[in-house]
């Protein structure tokens, strides 16, 4: 596989994970600019496209007819040159417990430039570590979009965790007539703070567990949730602090091998270090943001640190699209980026 058309982009996938590949997809579909990656998720232990990854490749190619080389399981070089995206009701199984958020997140951007609305069913792990839950779309990511002047719909069909997988996710995504700027430097009104745990086939010890550890740290409301509609067993705590602006959700996902303390702990650590900074933006969001406002052509918005995966994502945008990003340090923990 080499292309040597320099019109393809080409993209070293070795510093970089599933996310790369991801963005890739959505400026390509978007663009319509070809790219060529080579050692994908290379520094990983296990390298090459997985499930979940090529899942979100084939999706791609199916909305926009693409030609495409490399798309197999382990694969650690793809080609991909996409056609026109085209809207419709699409519906795709990861076959397996991999997120269905992030194929969502791959595929909004082009179906959002589509010349109709559609429709995406996607079945696989709605809960799952180093993905953003369902809860952190709809209540995160999509009101600030919708600011933006993106209409889309989410909803959870059925919960579905690792390894099993099962979860439905649902979206109902209409064209975007017009991008408006993102102008997010403040959280607004404090609207309070609360958590769930969502559990699914497990001991009911275990949540109490749970939010007992949470709230050695963090003294909010935490409500139990069953979630046994998931076929396989699995476990979820989320605390969320909600503002005006803006909504954070710091999340812990119940793996083999970590105790119920372990879990909560980390999602109450995440939450605290939120609540300890005056920026709206949490990390794994600012990460979310980056394209959204590159597509916008210009924006704002306050985050609490620059990660080197955010620079990663600022450089690949770059690519695709003209438009170019600047960070600036607003006070003591609290970044600014911008869009140019």
């Amino acid at each position: 596989m080499n292309k040597t058309n320099t019109s393809i982009l080409s993209i070293s996938g070795e510093s970089g994970g599933g996310q790369l590949l991801r963005s890739s997809l959505s400026l390509a579909l978007v663009t319509g600019r070809a790219f060529q990656m080579t050692n994908i998720r290379g520094k990983r232990p296990k390298p090459g496209l997985m499930r979940q990854h090529l899942t979100c490749v084939k999706a791609a190619a199916e909305v926009c007819g693409a030609e495409v080389e490399g798309a197999d399981l382990g694969s650690t070089e793809l080609f991909f040159q996409p056609g026109k995206v085209v809207s419709g009701d699409y519906a795709f199984a990861i076959g397996s417990g991999g997120s269905t958020t992030l194929v969502l997140q791959t595929l909004l951007p082009a179906l959002l430039h589509a010349e109709a609305s559609s429709t995406l069913r996607i079945e696989g792990g709605t809960h799952n570590p180093m993905a953003p839950p369902f809860e952190f779309i709809e209540q995160c990511f999509l009101p600030v979009l919708r600011g933006m002047g993106v209409h889309a719909i989410v909803k959870l069909e059925r919960h579905g965790f690792m390894q099993a997988g099962g979860g439905v996710i649902t979206a109902k995504i209409h064209p975007v007539k017009k991008w408006k700027k993102l102008k997010l430097t403040e959280r607004g009104a404090d609207l309070g703070q609360f958590g769930k745990v969502l559990n699914a086939h497990l001991a009911h010890s275990i949540v109490g567990r749970e939010i007992a550890a949470a709230n050695t740290i963090l003294q909010l409301p935490i409500e139990a949730t069953q979630a046994n509609d998931s076929i396989g067993p699995g476990n979820a705590i989320l605390l969320s602090a909600r503002f005006a602006n803006v909504c954070e959700i710091s999340t812990g996902i119940a793996q083999m091998g970590k105790s119920a303390e372990v879990v909560a702990t980390g999602a109450a650590k995440g939450l605290r270090g939120y609540l300890s900074s005056t920026a709206p933006v949490g990390v794994h969001l600012a990460d979310q943001l980056l394209l959204p406002i590159a597509l916008a052509g210009g924006g704002v918005f306050h985050t609490l640190s620059i990660t080197d995966h955010t620079r990663t994502n600022m450089a690949l945008i770059e690519q695709f699209l003209p438009v170019k990003f600047g960070v600036e340090e607003i006070a003591p923990g609290v970044k600014a980026v911008m869009v140019k």
